[in-house]
């Protein structure tokens, strides 16, 4: 014969804090929602753009079956030894870069130091400097970037001597930046306060003893 068994549910608030913990590992092995990166990489677009730096785009298939361009941007994370973010692009002198980044960043040092290292070799080489950066490898971290920096100089002059190294530690030092926002991004949507905050929106409902009912 049928039984019908009644249990009690519980919003996440009406938990006791032992059930509440268990409510919150249960929602934190979902894992962030899909793409949790975008707000990540449209900040990291558009610091590149003030900085100089032409992200290179690969085309990504659609639901649809069209096709969008994707930045060549990806980060491994973030508990591994070598995990890390990378990026392929071209880079050339974007004029008031420095105090442009200071008006988007106006807090962010370590933003301020690599546009004010990008400009002044640029100065020392008359702004005719111009650098490709592409991937290499099966890892993504700055090391994987390999940097090739050159000259457009009508009188065929080239780099001084410290130009690649200066040019190649900046592009590295914004990939290692980029990899601790996305650090920083995802451990704020693994928060507690994050998590709590989607079980209420959500609604959902547990028993006295945190087990995800309903």
């Amino acid at each position: 014969m049928p039984e019908v068994i009644c249990t009690t549910v519980y919003q996440f608030p009406e938990l006791s804090e032992a059930a509440k913990e268990k409510a919150r590992s249960w929602y934190r092995e979902l894992g962030p929602h899909d793409d949790w990166w975008d707000a990540v990489y449209e900040d990291f677009e558009r610091i590149c753009e003030i900085l100089g730096i032409r992200l290179k785009t690969t085309p990504v298939r659609l639901m649809g079956g069209g096709t969008r361009a994707k930045p060549c941007i990806w980060f491994s994370g973030f508990w591994s030894q070598g995990d890390g973010a990378c990026f392929e692009a071209y880079w050339s002198h974007a004029k008031g870069a420095t105090a442009r980044i200071r008006d988007y960043a106006p807090t962010d040092a370590t933003l301020h130091g690599i546009a004010d290292r990008l400009q002044a070799i640029q100065r020392r080489n008359f702004y005719q400097l111009a650098a490709e950066v592409s991937h290499r490898g099966r890892y993504y971290h700055e090391h994987t970037m390999s940097i090739d920096v050159g000259r457009d100089s009508p009188r065929w002059q080239p780099p001084t001597e410290d130009a690649e190294e200066i040019v190649t530690e900046a592009l590295r030092d914004l990939a290692r930046w980029l990899y601790r926002q996305l650090e920083a991004e995802y451990d704020h949507l693994t928060s507690d306060e994050a998590i709590e905050e989607g079980i209420i929106v959500n609604e959902y409902t547990f028993t006295e003893a945190g087990r995800r009912f309903g």
